[in-house]
């Protein structure tokens, strides 16, 4: 990789020498992506899909015309001989998911390329930065090596009072490269997760390779290259393999007695297994492949003795095998491995839930035998984004708890592992546990871990100059981190906080003029970095972390404006369909370990419809619509079935409006509401698609749905019959109101809060589109007031117990009571579903939302509160945001100063906007300080509900007008009336 990076410079160099500056008013192409990622290696995709973005510090500028090369080396494009692909002068401004259309690509293709592109006068811009991409091994014959693993004779664990923790185990093959070196790449996978070292050095940075996925079906490989560090001569590559998903604990089985045996664990295998195959290819052309094989040798006597992500680790570094990835290390005592495919056929029982045959029965539980031996996967190249430390946190404070017993607090919550440094005795064991909160009297809370030990372990060696300790297979969610038995006194600097997540790239920045909205998108943030870790979980610190299905459908716009998540969710939506129940419906959780209960929960379910199109719809990305149409078909299949007189029904899982406050909608009108929000979406995705019968189908079956439910849920005079929050809000969401009752039922919900003492009651569903329909049905003023609020249930009243992330409940801890007032082992301290909001505040107080799919226009329309409409705290007067779209930046930062409103709105070049700007009238509207007409490349389109709007190309656009606002005839107080 050195050599590579070394190459690219030089060849960037002389490709920027020799290339003219153009005159296209600064035009310029950056931030190339393939496959949503930056030089992937080992892909798999045989038409990858390219993208990049258009730069100009110039007004109106845009693409009209634009050419790809791609060559299998850069010396080649530098010498202007694209062999691969040549795409000439293509007449079009897409900058986003272009499909390669070169020579077929074959398994270990590289492929260098650059993009230029030609503005509005026809001028071409210079050749972007060459980026790169190589193809993985697409044919099952491509590899040589074979699964190995060790002689694994002992038995299949039963007991659910004790837990079985292996050791990790260590592979190693010693090897000879007899030339110098030109290229050195490795692909490889584990059943379990794995981290490879070559010549006593880690290759990579990521963890918990391969990925959680469904290893009945697929592997996933990961492809390194190690091009700088196989020598000429001897080398030996090595790997560590623990259980991870593949046959640790996972879930809540332990806790409710499901999965095999009834503990939770071996729910893919018994025995982990890994896999490398290592290629080299020499000055000369020749090409040697080292490969596991029954030849490698592997041993259980190592360090870590413990291994597990619920559970935790034990590391006795003592045990320490100093050089064991180096050559030449004697691994006389180290066993031969196994071919996997030689273990003993292993048998056992495995209980979960199965729905009943009969309406009206409750799932129960049954067992079935399973075999937990060898089952080789379908390999495939790992899609998504890897999970590494992004972030290291220092202790804040550190407090002595007894005799060799401290307490650290790193001042943030977050999903990782600590580095631990330490001297002491030889053989001195420090344990270490972790935890989100603390009792009020100053212990670590553990209740909300459930049956997850989340503890590591670690004994000295008694090196006198110290050591350091980092758990590699495990992670836990956590602030805190007590140490006990721990030797002499520690420092802030004994404890440092490592945060690991997916490292999907944050995208957006927001601040206003209140504090405490600050740091709630601050801890939403922190949320979704700690819950998107290889998928969305629900929860990183108890014994659960599963992608919850209803969790993810709820928040996936709100992630899409804090980060980029295509590659991450591109990845999750393979696991969402494979998890598709024989019936059609979607299941709780994806991947989908075993069934608890009902395999289905309505909403939940929805996920399967819901993720897709809103990838779509942020990234224009057609093909996640043609990959998941299948599956959403068939669950639409299982929507028509189960509808009874054009109306949803109740079944599966009761979880309905999670956590609400108040008594929540019926089932069958969730279900109703639910089934109109995934027909409106395959409708449209339908129509986006070309597949313009199923959206003719997919209407009528909506159409159905609204008249049922108009002469269901509506009363004679426009009222809705259900009173609750989340009644409102969701039939407003799916737009189940006739539009000239959609404002009197806005008025309704706000009546509705305001009798509930200006205080939301919505749960996990409703919470999502509460304040944007209230937004949109012009009672945006209670939508800021609700956003600001300290009262029980708020954003702000959680902040105010302490939260520095999204709690699960709203009270989950209060300073008050402690965790009295609900049961402590369900209580989550990092849960994103009420993180939604993130939504709205970027989309209607920031005012940033596309204008279609994938930001190719863009609406600026932000909504500040009237002046004085907040009775209990100074409503937000300025908000500064940012949001990198996949086209570019976007942003918009308005100020309300007395009666003059401004706004500066940034449009990514290539892209134009529609601003909506607050004023008393069109003419009281400058831009640049000039008067809009004025202004070269500014239309002023109208003038409609107080905002003049102005049609805008790309560039910096500062507006300022006399807002119109004026101040609120009455404002919003929080009352005791329906409190906590």
């Amino acid at each position: 990789m050195h050599r590579l990076l070394l190459l690219l410079t030089c060849v960037l160099a002389a490709c920027s020498a020799a290339t003219p500056a153009s005159s296209a008013e600064g035009l310029g192409v950056q931030r190339l992506r393939c496959e949503y990622l930056r030089d992937p290696l080992g892909i798999d995709e045989t038409r990858p899909r390219l993208s990049w973005i258009v730069t100009s510090d110039k007004r109106n500028q845009r693409q009209t015309a634009y050419q790809i090369q791609v060559a299998s080396g850069i010396e080649a494009l530098a010498d202007g001989r694209p062999d691969r692909w040549d795409s000439g002068r293509i007449e079009s401004d897409r900058t986003t998911f272009v499909e390669y259309a070169g020579k077929p690509l074959a398994s270990r293709d590289r492929c260098y390329w650059r993009v230029r592109c030609w503005d509005a006068q026809g001028v071409p811009s210079d050749w972007s930065e060459i980026a790169l991409w190589t193809m993985g091994l697409l044919e099952g014959s491509d590899w040589s090596a074979e699964y190995v693993s060790f002689a694994d004779d002992s038995p299949v664990h039963k007991d659910s009072e004790s837990l079985y923790l292996p050791a990790a185990r260590q592979y190693r093959k010693d090897f000879e490269a007899a030339k110098k070196v030109r290229r050195a790449t490795v692909y490889a996978t584990a059943l379990g997760v794995y981290e490879l070292h070559l010549n006593g050095q880690r290759i990579g940075d990521r963890y918990f390779a391969p990925g959680w996925t469904d290893y009945d079906r697929r592997a996933y490989y990961q492809t390194y290259d190690v091009t700088g560090l196989v020598q000429q001569g001897d080398n030996a590559l090595g790997a560590w393999v623990a259980d991870g998903w593949y046959s640790g604990y996972v879930g809540f089985g332990l806790l409710v007695g499901i999965g095999t045996e009834s503990i939770g664990r071996y729910t893919y295998g018994k025995t982990p297994a890994v896999l490398a195959q290592l290629e080299i290819e020499y000055d000369d052309g020749s090409r040697d492949t080292i490969s596991t094989d029954a030849s490698w040798k592997v041993t259980g006597e190592g360090p870590i003795r413990e291994a597990d992500l619920l559970m935790g680790e034990a590391y006795d570094a003592r045990r320490e095998l100093d050089g064991w990835a180096s050559p030449g290390y004697d691994d006389s005592r180290w066993d031969p491995a196994v071919l996997a495919k030689d273990q003993p056929r292993v048998t056992a029982q495995f209980v979960e839930y199965r729905d009943p045959e009969q309406p009206g029965q409750a799932p129960q539980k049954h067992s079935r035998p399973i075999d937990l031996g060898f089952q080789r996967p379908r390999l495939e190249a790992f899609p998504g984004e890897k999970v590494v430390v992004t972030q290291e946190l220092p202790t804040q404070s550190v407090t002595r708890q007894g005799e060799g017993t401290y307490l650290f607090d790193l001042g943030q919550n977050f999903a990782g592992v600590i580095r631990l440094k330490v001297k002491g005795p030889v053989g001195q064991r420090v344990k270490i546990r972790y935890g989100e909160m603390l009792h009020p009297d100053g212990r670590l809370m553990t209740e909300n871990l459930r049956t997850a030990r989340a503890t590591d372990f670690y004994t000295l060696r008694g090196d006198p100059d110290g050591e350091t300790y980092q758990p590699r297979f495990t992670f836990h969610g956590f602030q805190y981190v007590e140490l006990s038995n721990f030797p002499g006194e520690p420092t802030k600097e004994t404890v440092t906080g490592l945060a690991l997540h997916s490292d999907t790239p944050l995208v957006s920045e927001l601040e206003c003029s209140d504090p405490m909205v600050n740091r709630l998108i601050e801890n939403i943030r922190w949320t979704q970095r700690a819950n998107f870790l290889d998928l969305p979980t629900d929860c990183p610190q108890r014994d659960e972390r599963l992608g919850w299905t209803g969790d993810a459908q709820a928040y996936v716009a709100a992630a899409a404006y804090n980060a980029d998540i295509g590659a991450f969710y591109t990845k999750w939506l393979r696991e969402l369909m494979e998890s598709q129940r024989p019936g059609g419906q979607f299941p709780g959780y994806a991947p989908y370990p075993f069934q608890h209960e009902w395999s289905f929960g309505t909403a939940w379910a929805d996920a399967g419809v819901i993720c897709p199109w809103t990838i779509w719809q942020a990234y224009g990305d057609t093909r996640v619509i043609d990959h998941c149409w299948p599956g959403m078909v068939r669950f639409m299949e299982f929507h028509q079935r189960t509808t009874k007189d054009g109306l949803g029904i109740a079944h599966g899982n009761s979880w309905g409006d999670w956590l609400a406050q108040e008594d929540q909608p019926p089932l069958e009108y969730i279900d109703t509401v639910y089934k109109a929000i995934s027909a409106q979406k395959m409708i449209e995705m339908a129509e986006a698609t070309g597949r313009d019968a199923a959206a003719d189908r997919y209407r009528a079956y909506l159409d159905r749905l609204k008249r049922a439910f108009a002469d269901k849920y509506f009363d004679d005079d426009g009222a809705l019959k259900l009173t609750m929050q989340t009644a409102y809000a969701l039939a407003l969401q799916a737009d189940l109101v006739p539009d000239e009752l959609r404002e009197r039922a806005g008025a309704d919900l706000a009546a509705r809060i305001k009798a509930n003492g200006a205080r939301m009651a919505t749960g996990f569903l409703g919470t999502r589109p509460l304040l944007p329909t209230l937004t949109a049905t012009g009672q945006n003023d209670l939508a800021v007031f609700l956003l600001q609020s300290h009262e029980f249930p708020s954003w702000g009243y959680e902040i105010d117990q302490g939260a520095t992330t999204i709690w699960e409940r709203w009270d989950s801890y209060t300073r008050d009571d402690g965790f009295g007032r609900h049961n402590a082992a369900m209580n989550s301290f990092a849960h994103y579903a009420f993180g939604a909001v993130a939504e709205w505040v970027f989309a209607d107080l920031a005012g940033i939302r596309a204008d279609g799919v994938g930001y190719g226009r863009v609406t600026i329309r932000p909504m500040p509160p009237t002046p004085g409409s907040n009775g209990d705290h100074e409503p937000i007067d300025w908000v500064r945001a940012r949001y990198e779209s996949i086209r570019g930046p976007i942003r918009s930062e308005w100020r309300v100063d007395g009666d003059r409103f401004e706004l500066t709105a940034e449009v990514p070049a290539n892209t134009t906007a529609t601003v909506h700007v607050p004023a008393d009238s069109a003419e009281s509207v400058t831009l640049d300080g000039a008067p809009l007409g004025e202004t070269p490349g500014a239309e002023l389109t109208g003038y409609e509900a107080g905002r003049a709007v102005v049609r805008v190309g790309s560039g910096v656009w500062s507006f300022a007008s006399r807002h119109g606002m004026g101040t609120a005839e009455e404002a919003i107080t929080a009352t005791a009336e329906g409190g906590e």
